[in-house]
C-alpha cells in the first residue's frame, strides 16, 4: 500500500466496493419484495452505493463510542454527534436499517443457517488470504466478543432480560506475531439440543471439527497452532502432523479428549515436585510434558523438542526453568491475550436480533482490526501514526464523505 494510503483504503482491501454494491442490491431486492408482501412504503427510495457506506460508517461509529444505539448520534445526549448527523436523517438511516440485506432471498438448495451471510464471510476469508502472509506461529481460539462489563454494570434487569442470549460461537486462527485474523468460523447453537451452544463447551469432538475447518487451508505450510485445553488431542495432532501442521496445547484432564495418552502423566503424585521440574513421555515426534509451577500443567506437543529448555519470567520469583514448548505457548497466548485486551473494545456496539446481522457486524469489526495491523505494517503508518481509536474515527468519517479519502493510485 503506498504511503498516501487512507483508512478506507485498508478497509476496502476487506470490503470492496463489489461486495457493497451487491449490499445495495439485495438491500434493494428485499425492500421491494417485503413492500409487495406488506404494503407499499411511501417514505422508501432505493438506497445507493454513497448511502450503503454511510450506513456502514454510522453503525462502525458505535465501536469507538461504545454506544450501545446507534441511533444517539441523532439525539441532543452524550452521545450525539453533529456533524456525523446532518450527513443522513435519522428517518433514512432507519430505513436503511429496517430493509438491510447481504443475502435477500434463501436459494432452493440452501440449507445452512447462516445463508444470508455466508456469502459475505466467503469474500472476507478470500481477501484475509489474499492480503496476508502469516507468520509460522498461530493460535486457535475464542476472541472475546462478549457484553460490555460497563454496560451490563450499568444496566436494569428488565434490559438485561430483553436482550437475546447469542446464538453461535466465534472462533479464529490468528497470527501470533501479529495478531491478524487469518480464519474465521461460526458455530451456530441449532436450539438447546446437545448439540446446541452449551454443549460444545464438553464436546472435544466439535472443538475438533471447529479445529479442522479452520486449519483447512493451512496443510503442508510448516505452521505451528498452539491450542487450548478443548481443542488438544492426540488424534487430532496426529491427524495434523500427517497434513504438515505442527501443535503445541494445554492438556487439560477435565477438558481434553485424552484417548491414547498415558494414564500415568495423566495423575497428579500424591507429593508435588519442586517447581520447575517436569517430566516427557514420547511417542514418535509426539511428546507429553507435565510441567509443575504452583499447580501441575500438561502439554502435547509435536512442534518443539522436550529437550530444548526454556524458562518462565515470573517479576517477583524470578526464572523458571521449564521446557521450550511450555515458554513458548507462554509466550504466544499472552500476545493474544493483550491483543484482546487491546482490539475487542474496538468491536461494534450495535445489538440487532438477528443471528446472522450479529455475526455480519462481528465479522466487519474483525475486518476494520485486520485493516489497522496491515496500516500500521505500511508506509502509511509513518506518514501519520493513528492509533486504533482514531484509525476507526478517520474510517467513519471517510465512509460519511467528511473526509477526502486520498487515492491510492
Amino acid at each position: 500500500m503506498p504511503p498516501s494510503a487512507s483508512a478506507v483504503d485498508f478497509f476496502q482491501l476487506f470490503v470492496p466496493d463489489n461486495v457493497l454494491k451487491n449490499m445495495v442490491v439485495q438491500t434493494n431486492m428485499y425492500a421491494k419484495k417485503f413492500q409487495e408482501r406488506f404494503g407499499s412504503d411511501g417514505a422508501w427510495v432505493e438506497v445507493t452505493l454513497t448511502e450503503m457506506k454511510a450506513f456502514l460508517g454510522y453503525m462502525i461509529s458505535t465501536s469507538i463510542s461504545h454506544c450501545e444505539s446507534v441511533l444517539s448520534i441523532w439525539s441532543g445526549g452524550f452521545y450525539s454527534n453533529r456533524s456525523l448527523a446532518l450527513v443522513m436523517s435519522q428517518a433514512r438511516f432507519e430505513k436503511i436499517l429496517k430493509y438491510f440485506h447481504v443475502v435477500a432471498f434463501r436459494s432452493s438448495q440452501t440449507t445452512h443457517g447462516l445463508y444470508k451471510v455466508q456469502p459475505f464471510l466467503d469474500s472476507l476469508q478470500n481477501s484475509f488470504d489474499a492480503a496476508f502472509r502469516p507468520s509460522q506461529t498461530q493460535v486457535l481460539h475464542e476472541p472475546l466478543i462478549d457484553e460490555d462489563p460497563v454496560f451490563i454494570a450499568t444496566c436494569t434487569e428488565r434490559e438485561l432480560r430483553k436482550r437475546k442470549k447469542r446464538k453461535f460461537s466465534l472462533w479464529v486462527r490468528q497470527c501470533s506475531s501479529t495478531g491478524f485474523i487469518i480464519q474465521i468460523y461460526v458455530h451456530l447453537k441449532e436450539g438447546g439440543g446437545p448439540d446446541g451452544l452449551d454443549a460444545l463447551k464438553n464436546k472435544p469432538q466439535l472443538h475438533s471439527m471447529v479445529a479442522r475447518s479452520l486449519c483447512r487451508n493451512a496443510a503442508g505450510k510448516n505452521y505451528i497452532i498452539f491450542t487450548g485445553p478443548s481443542i488438544t488431542s492426540l488424534t487430532l495432532f496426529e491427524e495434523f502432523e500427517k497434513q504438515g501442521i505442527y501443535c503445541c496445547g494445554l492438556l487439560s484432564v477435565r477438558k481434553s479428549d485424552c484417548t491414547g495418552l498415558p494414564l500415568s502423566m495423566l495423575t497428579n503424585p500424591a507429593t508435588p515436585p519442586a517447581r520447575g521440574q517436569y517430566q516427557i513421555k514420547m511417542k514418535g515426534n509426539m511428546s507429553l510434558i507435565c510441567w509443575y509451577n504452583k499447580g501441575h500443567f500438561r502439554f502435547l506437543t509435536n512442534a518443539y523438542s522436550p529437550v530444548q529448555q526454556g524458562v518462565i519470567i515470573k517479576r517477583k520469583s524470578g526464572e523458571i526453568p521449564c521446557p521450550l514448548a511450555v515458554e513458548a505457548f507462554a509466550a504466544h497466548l499472552s500476545y493474544i491475550c493483550r491483543y484482546d485486551d487491546k482490539y475487542s473494545k474496538y468491536f461494534i456496539s450495535h445489538k440487532p436480533n438477528k443471528t446472522w446481522q450479529q455475526v455480519f457486524w462481528f465479522a466487519i469489526s474483525i475486518a476494520i482490526n485486520n485493516a489497522y495491523i496491515l496500516y500500521k505494517m505500511s508506509d502509511a503508518y509513518h506518514v501519520k501514526r493513528y492509533s486504533r481509536a482514531q484509525f476507526g474515527e478517520r474510517l467513519v468519517r471517510e465512509l460519511l464523505g467528511l473526509e477526502d479519502a486520498s487515492p491510492t493510485h
